[in-house]
């Protein structure tokens, strides 16, 4: 019997602990989160979704702008999972690299963004919590970070872009390059 209570206590305290990390969120992380979420969504109605959904046609054409700009502008404006859709304006052939690129983004640019990914917000807050343990600046490595991802988010949709070409070529399958602006 003396089992089944322990396992009990602490099945409680679980509950109790998560409840206790959930109520710091409330009054830290999550008010930022909502704030920012508000921001990005006041500028999309400001600037208009019309012109957010062409500039993308257009950054569509530059690789630099494929896998640097344009991931970063999506995820900064619409967070995960959203900025994914951004890709819908670019050709086949560029989807998958663009999902690479993006998916990266949304990792690396979590500790200067929280509103991006506030899913995986944990992770980086456990990192966070040790560079801070260590007397260290945790914004410095954020920022690092970010610049380190913005980098790799290029490379990997470069390569994915590379690795396309070869499977599109084995499958004899033709996928667009051209984009396709309606203006």
């Amino acid at each position: 019997m003396q089992y089944v209570t322990e396992f009990a206590s602490g099945f409680i305290k679980l509950f109790n602990t998560g409840g206790a990390v959930l109520v710091t969120w409330m009054k830290t992380i999550v008010p930022v989160v909502l704030l920012l979420l508000v921001l990005m969504n006041a500028i999309i109605a400001f600037v208009g979704e019309e012109k957010i959904q062409r500039f993308a046609q257009k950054a569509g054409r530059n690789v630099l702008m494929r896998y640097m700009v344009l991931p970063f502008i999506a995820a900064f404006m619409l967070g995960n999972p959203m900025a994914f859709t951004l890709g819908r304006f670019l050709p086949e052939f560029y989807k998958p690299s663009y999902y690479a690129a993006q998916a990266q983004f949304c990792h690396t640019s979590n500790g200067v963004f929280p509103h991006i990914n506030p899913g995986e917000l944990f992770v980086w807050l456990g990192i966070a919590q040790g560079i801070q343990a260590l007397g260290l600046n945790q914004i410095d490595l954020a920022i690092r970070y970010m610049l380190v991802g913005i980098v790799m988010n290029f490379v990997g949709g470069w390569f994915t872009d590379l690795t396309t070409k070869m499977v599109s070529k084995q499958m004899g399958i033709t996928l667009s390059k051209e984009v396709e602006l309606k203006v």
